[in-house]
């Protein structure tokens, strides 16, 4: 794993159980994607959720950022977001896994 995404979402308080339950949902996408290594999606408050995932390299990633589970994303952004996702590109400095 060379290279990773954080991803910030915060939804509108209305929205908040729907959007978790779309990020659950998303795992079994993640899952099917193949170069897709680790995914995490979390909610860190009522309102702010956020996803962390891995990638061996930015073929990877950039398959990702053109899947299903970003398409999701976009087209919740659209009603159930309070603003659109903050997607931070990042690269692995040290992983423990397992």
């Amino acid at each position: 794993m060379k290279v990773g995404l954080l991803v910030r979402i915060e939804a509108k308080p209305e929205y908040a159980d729907e959007v978790e339950a779309m990020l659950r949902g998303a795992q079994e996408l993640a899952e099917q994607e193949q170069g897709t290594v680790t995914w995490f999606a979390f909610r860190e408050n009522a309102t702010t959720f956020g996803v962390f995932d891995t990638f061996e390299d930015e073929q990877g990633r950039q398959a990702h950022l053109a899947g299903r589970i970003a398409a999701a994303l976009g087209e919740a952004a659209r009603t159930k977001l309070s603003a659109a996702p903050v997607i931070a590109p990042v690269d692995l400095l040290g992983v423990k896994a397992s």
